[in-house]
């Protein structure tokens, strides 16, 4: 799967069809949300590995 070179596509319609009609603001406002859909999954694995590491660190002691 990770040495494919065949180009894949993952867009839905809508959101491609939006983007591509040239309205700005709502590109931005696709981006954005997009981004902040991204950013809380990676929040939480920093959080879960912050305390996984506080957890490993007071048991040697």
């Amino acid at each position: 799967m990770f040495v494919s070179t065949t180009p894949i596509y993952s867009q839905c319609a809508m959101c491609k069809a939006v983007v591509e009609s040239g309205d700005q603001t709502m590109a931005e406002g696709i981006n954005n949300g997009i981004t902040y859909l991204m950013v809380f999954p990676y929040i939480l694995i920093g959080v879960l590995f912050y305390f996984i590491y506080r957890y490993k660190k007071g048991v040697k002691n």
